[in-house]
C-alpha cells in the first residue's frame, strides 16, 4: 500500500488543482499563445514536470491544427491574390511598354514628316524644300532672264531683218529702174541702129 501512495497523492493533487484553476479569462482573445499560456499555467506541476489535462492538449491540438489550415487558406488566398497581381502588373506593364513606345512613334510622327516614303524631321525637310523651291527660283529666273535676252535679240533681229526687207525692196525697185532704164536705152540704141 505503501507504493500506491504516492501515486494516489499525486492524482489526487492533480485533480484538486485541476478544479482550482480558474476558468480562462473571457477579456482575453483567444489567440492560439493565449490558449498555450491556459494550458501551461493551468496544469498541474510534478517535481519539475508539467503534468498537462489530455483534453486541453487535445483541445489545443484542435485549435492549432483549425488556425493552421485557416492560415494556409488565407496563405492560398493570398498567393491568389499575389498572381492575380502580378498578372495585372505584367498586363499594365505591357500596356505601358506599348503606349511608350505608341507616344514615341506619335512624338516622332508630329516632329517628323513623311517625305518619299520615309519619316523626316521637320528641320530637315523644311531645309529640303527651301533649297528646292530656291533652286526652282532661281532657275526660273535664269530662264525668264533668258527669254528676254533671246525675245530682245528675235525682236532685235527682226528689226533689221525688216529693215534689211526694206533695203533690199528699196534696191530692188532702184534696179529694177536701173534695168527698166537701160533697157529703154537698149530699144533707143536699137531703134536708133534701125533708123540708121
Amino acid at each position: 500500500m505503501m507504493k500506491k501512495t504516492p501515486i494516489l497523492l499525486a492524482l489526487v493533487c492533480c485533480t484538486l488543482t485541476a478544479f482550482a484553476q480558474e476558468t480562462p479569462n473571457e477579456n482575453k482573445p483567444n489567440t492560439i499563445e493565449n490558449q498555450f499560456i491556459d494550458v501551461v499555467d493551468g496544469s498541474n506541476s510534478f517535481e519539475e514536470y508539467k503534468v498537462i489535462k489530455k483534453t486541453e492538449i487535445a483541445k489545443l491540438r484542435a485549435n492549432v491544427i483549425d488556425s493552421i489550415k485557416s492560415l494556409e487558406g488565407t496563405i492560398g488566398t493570398l498567393n491568389t491574390e499575389i498572381d492575380e497581381r502580378k498578372n495585372e502588373i505584367a498586363s499594365l506593364s505591357q500596356d505601358l511598354a506599348a503606349t511608350k513606345e505608341d507616344l514615341a512613334l506619335s512624338q516622332k510622327k508630329e516632329n517628323g514628316i513623311e517625305f518619299l516614303g520615309t519619316l523626316t524631321e521637320k528641320s530637315t525637310y523644311n531645309a529640303v524644300m527651301w533649297s528646292i523651291i530656291g533652286i526652282l527660283v532661281l532657275a526660273l529666273a535664269f530662264f525668264v532672264l533668258k527669254f528676254k535676252n533671246s525675245h530682245a535679240v528675235t525682236k532685235e533681229a527682226q528689226l533689221k531683218l525688216a529693215e534689211i526687207e526694206i533695203e533690199f525692196e528699196a534696191h530692188r525697185q532702184k534696179k529694177l529702174e536701173e534695168q527698166q532704164q537701160l533697157r529703154r536705152k537698149l530699144q533707143d540704141e536699137i531703134n536708133k541702129s534701125r533708123k540708121a
